[in-house]
């Protein structure tokens, strides 16, 4: 795939010098980062901002470990994911989030994400009954890869292959190789407007009435007792999404990488757990009218056809083929089918009907966040799009000069918004590093 002669436009602007930027980046992690023992668990880890997220969250834990070890912060990253994993069930299950020094749930609606059982004991560390997008064999990946350190993937591989079994087991509903989330919260992009038809949401931009509607998807779970046969059964809200299962595709891939590194017998396994899953994603999800990919909703797969940032993530798979990489690249991300702004990428494509670019409640519905720069560089680079990388770099650099480090962005006008001294954003420095240096293939 060569080079587009169309490049991504960014604002132009005097911006930080990445020494500057990285030690910006180093001063908002060490600010927003926590430590210590309750009832007989060790944790360290980041807070994403110091109010508004004060809990550890399993894929921003990810995201922290790709921005320490780009600042040669190898240690610190092994330790945030060994708290990650330090409440881990027997049966694998690791919750979306885990409270640890401050133990009660920040939002009322919080307490819904929970087991029942959970409510009456707040005075231990507990975990969420959610999941989060799975990108912890990445982070794993990541850390061996700077520091060598053999025995910490020893340490993590049997927690690593519990995890991903588990999600095998209890969210492959129809053993398609595609996982199931069963609310809007557990794919990270809380208010993501493609989930507007399966919560019964058609007023376009968001308001208190889809705040209920989702509300009400988690007193199900809740009541459900997080049952999730039941959940299924009941069918309320099923929903495949195609930037979680991209991430499930990658990370089963690392999981046979490290299989193989650790010298373990089920690296066959998991690459064949790869294969079909990015094989189902490009089956199910890809509509090549529209030269997308979407969401799926229901036991009957119907496609949420509703143009968010997300509907290009499969592309960076390779099991995926050059002409349709290049079909959905040219038009969306590329072209100008609605996401091209000043400052990409945007949560939602400007000329869908639920797009509002401003700070709001109902996040993931216009405004630009850096994790999909990020994760769209990987694919780029590789792909000899060298330009258009730069740009999506060049694009957060001018955010972060602009408007500091944030939880999301104006696409127009690359305003700040949402919480502040956000370590998401701090992902640039991994953006830095990739940008001079790509990542090795893990094949």
């Amino acid at each position: 795939m060569t080079t587009s002669n169309k490049p991504l436009q960014t604002g132009r602007q005097p911006v930080l010098t990445d020494e500057e930027i990285r030690d910006q980046v180093r001063e908002v992690l060490y600010k927003n980062m926590i430590n210590g023992r309750k009832a007989g668990y060790d944790y360290h880890y980041t807070k994403p901002s110091p109010g508004t997220y004060p809990f550890q969250f399993f894929w921003d834990t990810c995201f922290h470990v790709f921005t320490l070890t780009a600042l040669g912060e190898a240690d610190m990253a092994r330790k945030h994911i060994q708290s990650l994993f330090a409440m881990q069930r027997q049966d694998g299950f690791v919750g979306h989030m885990s409270y640890w020094e401050r133990l009660w749930p920040g939002r009322f609606t919080d307490l819904l994400q929970l087991q029942p059982r959970d409510v009456l004991r707040l005075n231990k560390p507990h975990m969420s009954a959610l999941v989060q997008p799975p990108l912890a064999a990445q982070a794993v990946l990541r850390i061996y890869r700077q520091s060598q350190d053999i025995a910490f993937v020893w340490q993590m591989l049997p927690k690593l292959k519990a995890y991903y079994k588990w999600l095998a087991v209890n969210r492959d509903f129809e053993q398609e190789g595609l996982l199931s989330i069963i609310s809007p919260f557990e794919s990270g992009m809380d208010w993501k407007a493609s989930y507007d038809p399966v919560v019964g949401y058609n007023s376009g931009k968001a308001g208190p009435l889809l705040f209920w509607k989702v509300l009400q998807v988690d007193a199900y779970n809740f009541l459900k007792r997080y049952d999730l046969q039941a959940i299924y059964k009941g069918n309320r809200f099923i929903v495949k999404d195609a930037a979680f299962n991209t991430i499930y595709a990658q990370n089963l891939e690392v999981m046979a990488a490290l299989c193989r590194l650790a010298g373990d017998s089920e690296e066959p396994y998991f690459r064949q757990q790869a294969v079909k899953t990015a094989q189902a994603v490009f089956n199910y999800m890809y509509d090549a009218d529209d030269a997308a990919f979407y969401d799926l909703a229901g036991h009957d797969f119907q496609k949420l056809r509703i143009r968010t940032a997300t509907i290009f993530f499969p592309v960076v798979l390779k099991s995926v083929p050059d002409d349709v990489c290049r079909q959905v690249m040219e038009r969306h991300l590329l072209g100008k089918d609605g996401f091209h702004v000043p400052y990409p990428v945007p949560s939602l494509a400007v000329d869908e009907h639920a797009f509002d670019p401003d700070s709001s409640l109902y996040i993931w519905r216009g405004p630009t966040w850096v994790v999909f720069n990020w994760f769209m560089q990987q694919f780029l680079l590789k792909k000899g799009y060298h330009q258009e990388a730069q740009a999506l770099l060049q694009s957060v650099k001018e955010l972060v000069t602009q408007s500091g480090f944030r939880e999301y962005y104006n696409p127009f006008t690359g305003a700040g918004y949402g919480a502040r001294d956000f370590t998401w954003s701090g992902l640039v420095v991994d953006m830095l590093n990739r940008q001079q240096e790509p990542e090795e293939d893990i094949s």
